[in-house]
């Protein structure tokens, strides 16, 4: 048994269309929706249109992550086999989870398999998607594709969460997301996780989705150099197969460029670094590091 995981929030570009294309594959029934308190029409669409569907309205916005593991454990404790995450603005083929599941059942030894990413549109290969394939990251897919002769599946070390396929046993290994991270990061930390715990993650090239995303120019969680930098370092203490770095290491060279740019007057760097100093003493620390030995066990973690 699979069931579908979607995180919804203010989906409304795009609702009708990811949906539509989960009915197409016979799999609207086998669908968890987990909505993370929008404020636009699109929960009552799908209430109207998709009644089907496994509806989970939260009061707040715990972020991609903490939502997904809510949806992951109720498929968990319904027997599923296997969850496909998806994005709300993805879009599946017919045969896209099926293709995925067979891969699966013939290579146990990968706990994430995705499928490949096109844009929108489906011109072309969704330009962050390309960046994971290149043959310094999954090797002879290119080269494969150029010469036409596909394997059935590619190892890689990364694949974005757009559209991930879990198996029971890596939800038993490693579990849920890290609560630690609230937007971004949360799938490099899960991909180093399964890693850790001997498993592997593949691309299976016969199986697609549109990933609908062309066009997004602000992104505060990317704009924001603070916000950018806070995330840097919860990933690198989040990291299981990191135990070199220290904290107060860290903060202290943060501190020491600090005062060092407001001694040669470099104004820019210091108030940049001065943010630093603020972000470092607002970040949970304990929280972190204590989420981070939790996911080194074995086990359904955050779930």
């Amino acid at each position: 048994m699979v069931k579908i995981i979607i995180v919804n929030y203010n989906s409304g570009k795009w609702i009708a269309r990811c949906l539509s294309s989960i009915h197409q594959a016979g799999l609207t029934d086998h669908t968890i929706i987990v909505d993370n308190a929008s404020t636009d029409n699109s929960i009552l669409f799908i209430e109207q249109n998709f009644p089907q569907a496994d509806l989970i309205k939260l009061s707040s916005n715990l972020g991609f992550g903490q939502a997904n593991n809510l949806g992951i454990k109720k498929a968990y404790e319904q027997g599923s086999d296997y969850v496909f995450l998806m994005n709300q603005d993805v879009y599946i083929e017919p045969n896209t989870i099926d293709c995925l599941i067979s891969t699966a059942k013939l290579n146990p030894d990968f706990g994430i398999l995705s499928p490949m990413h096109l844009n929108g549109n489906g011109s072309e290969l969704d330009f962050s998607f390309s960046n994971y394939i290149v043959p310094l990251k999954c090797r002879k897919l290119y080269s494969d594709i150029f010469l036409q002769k596909l394997a059935t599946l590619y190892e890689v070390s990364f694949v974005n969460a757009a559209a991930w396929l879990l198996t029971r046993k890596c939800i038993e290994k490693v579990g849920g997301f890290n609560p630690s991270f609230y937007h971004y990061g949360e799938d490099d930390n899960y991909c180093q996780r399964v890693l850790y715990h001997s498993l592997k993650i593949g691309v299976v090239p016969q199986s697609i989705i549109y990933h609908d995303r062309e066009n997004r120019t602000e992104n505060i969680y990317f704009d924001n150099t603070v916000l950018v930098h806070k995330r840097k370092l919860i990933k690198m203490f989040s990291d299981p197969f990191d135990n070199k770095q220290s904290i107060s290491d860290v903060y202290i060279n943060c501190l020491k460029t600090m005062v060092k740019s407001l001694i040669t007057l470099k104004l820019k760097s210091f108030k940049e670094h001065f943010s630093r100093i603020i972000m470092y003493n607002s970040i949970d620390w304990k929280m972190i590091l204590h989420n981070k030995e939790q996911s080194i066990n074995k086990g359904k973690n955050f779930l």
